[in-house]
């Protein structure tokens, strides 16, 4: 209701499981899919990982409730440009649509970093052991992240640490005092060199490479 009363946003289309998502967003090709993780039959890791490997224009923000759904990271691995909290303010899930329909990834640098963390340490968040889903750790993840690493030079290596501590490409910027555009084409040599699909993919390379240290 609040983005079909948003002047510069459409909603083309609306989906109760994961399947009829996929099928909509083959039919429709919107410009950006807010999926849910918990629905009906086939579930939104499945349902992001259908849509963005059909290679169209469409980008998957993931919805979910932070302390209930464990799989985000799953989501992230499947494809999606970033995630929303359900209790987020209104304008900042506006903001967030936005942001991705413009080509960038969404990343809410403190749930990212407990999430991701918790995907390298092993366990599931909301897990005290490293039990769980049967998703978590994807094996090899730390050393096929180390091996692709070894094509970026120590400047791009500094970089992409700054990312995956969540900072932004101004932050970034500021804490290495170059300019913005400096950054930016920095941002696009790591973007090719990793085959990274966008910024969320190189912070969950910086968890797995070892750049970042696993929260506590």
């Amino acid at each position: 209701m609040v983005i079909a009363e948003t002047a510069d946003v459409e909603v083309v289309g609306e989906a109760g499981n994961g399947a009829e998502a996929v099928r909509l967003a083959a039919e429709l090709r919107p410009d950006v899919v807010v999926m849910d993780i918990r629905m009906p039959g086939m579930d939104g890791i499945e349902a992001t990982r259908l849509v963005t490997a059909a290679g169209g224009p469409t980008r998957v923000v993931v919805l979910t409730t932070f302390d209930e759904d464990e799989h985000v990271y799953a989501a992230l691995h499947a494809g999606a440009s970033g995630f929303l909290v359900k209790d987020m303010a209104l304008d900042d899930i506006l903001g967030a649509v936005r942001v991705v329909a413009a080509g960038e990834a969404l990343i809410a640098p403190s749930v990212t970093r407990r999430l991701i963390g918790a995907f390298v340490g092993g366990r599931p968040p909301g897990s005290a052991s490293g039990g769980g889903s049967g998703r978590w750790p994807v094996p090899g993840a730390r050393n096929d992240a180390g091996r692709r690493l070894e094509a970026i030079t120590e400047r791009e290596r500094e970089i992409l640490t700054l990312v995956g501590r969540g900072l932004s490409n101004t932050e970034i910027a500021a804490e290495l005092v170059l300019s913005i555009a400096t950054v930016k084409t920095y941002m696009t040599r790591l973007l090719a060199k990793l085959d990274a699909r966008d910024r969320v993919h190189l912070v969950i390379l910086a968890y797995e490479a070892g750049l970042v240290a696993v929260p506590g």
